[in-house]
């Protein structure tokens, strides 16, 4: 991990900035009104009055009504590497919608995790201690716990039997992803099933009602993340193209391409930054809670374009800096700190790294 020094120089942008106008003159004060607010009511009474009774003016659309977009399918049993990437290549997520996680198994690990939140807060804080990226948070917006696969804590008391094995089926899961999009690209799998060449961590968060998209905890870099579909409920991703608002089926489980994917490819994969969070909108939801398990590197690892061969040593991959590639390689844990706490939603921290 990186010295405390070091990570104290946190950066706050101003995510509500910009310019302003003036208000547009209203229809009282505008120079060439020709009617005066009595002749106005009027005219509109006798129109309504035309109107057939059936007929009934629209409704203001509220937000939670907006269209969402089903990703498309994806399936890892009847699908070639090649069909994965093209299922992901363009928006960057896509449904698994064939795979071995049972819903019985999503509910407990869900129940398991909704308790967590009932604990005081200085249980939250003794049971899982802060050791970034992991341990509890909560910053007067929402909370989080994130965990490492094994979904281990400080206390005897509390068995996540649950959380764990759906944590690892996901992981299961979510490694045969990376293995087909590699495949898919070319290139040999830099993860492959070696422990020692990834690290996993469920993100469960709790945000309430209203929260805005974005805003209910940091980013933390990730090769692909997966989350299950457990009810009928709208996320919104943060993708290159902007927010965008997903409906997955139930049972299915969204997949979402992160940046570390994104720059292994060269720039061929589009990413989504972050977790999918849930839409709240006018229904009457007093909870709203997450279970994200992202797959990520080691804080110890450097990442770079993958063109050829990853059977290659530092000098040779400092001689190709540059040739055909649209990222510079960088660490991966001076970059993992720098977008969890600047949470920079309208710049792409993956910009400082890009070939000029």
């Amino acid at each position: 991990m990186a010295s405390s020094a070091h990570k104290q120089h946190q950066l706050i942008p101003n995510l509500y900035g910009g310019a302003t106008s003036a208000p547009p003159p209203t229809p009282s004060t505008h120079p060439n009104n020709l009617l005066s607010t009595s002749d106005a009511a009027d005219a509109l009474s006798r129109l309504l009055h035309r109107l057939p009774p059936n007929l009934s003016l629209p409704t203001r659309r509220s937000s939670s009504s907006a269209a969402a977009t089903c990703p498309p399918s994806l399936s890892l049993s009847s699908q070639t590497p090649n069909d994965i990437l093209s299922s992901v290549s363009q928006l960057g997520f896509a449904q698994l919608t064939d795979h071995s996680v049972p819903s019985e198994l999503a509910n407990s690990a869900e129940s398991e995790a909704l308790a967590l939140f009932d604990l005081s807060r200085d249980q939250k804080e003794s049971f899982f201690p802060m050791n970034w990226p992991l341990g509890y948070e909560g910053d007067g917006l929402a909370e989080s716990f994130r965990l490492d696969s094994s979904c281990s804590t400080e206390s005897s008391e509390l068995a996540l039997a649950s959380l764990r094995e759906f944590t690892r089926a996901l992981e299961k899961l979510g490694l045969n992803i990376i293995d087909g999009l590699t495949k898919a690209l070319g290139f040999e799998n830099p993860v492959g099933n070696d422990p020692t060449r990834f690290w996993s961590v469920m993100w469960v968060s709790e945000c309430p009602s209203g929260t805005r998209p974005g805003m209910s905890g940091g980013f933390y870099p990730f090769i692909v993340g997966l989350q299950y579909q457990i009810r009928c409920q709208k996320y919104s991703l943060l993708s290159d193209s902007g927010w965008v608002s997903v409906l997955p089926h139930v049972d299915s489980i969204l997949v979402t391409v992160g940046d570390i994917a994104q720059v292994w490819s060269n720039g061929k994969l589009k990413k989504v930054r972050g977790r999918a969070i849930t839409t709240v909108g006018d229904e009457n939801v007093s909870r709203c809670i997450t279970m994200s398990l992202l797959i990520t590197l080691p804080t110890e690892s450097r990442v770079a374009p993958l063109l050829g061969s990853s059977n290659k040593d530092q000098k040779e991959e400092d001689e190709e800096e540059g040739e055909g590639r649209v990222f510079n390689t960088f660490d991966f844990e001076d970059y993992a700190w720098r977008v969890y706490h600047e949470r920079l939603h309208f710049k792409d921290p993956l910009d400082r790294y890009r070939v000029t």
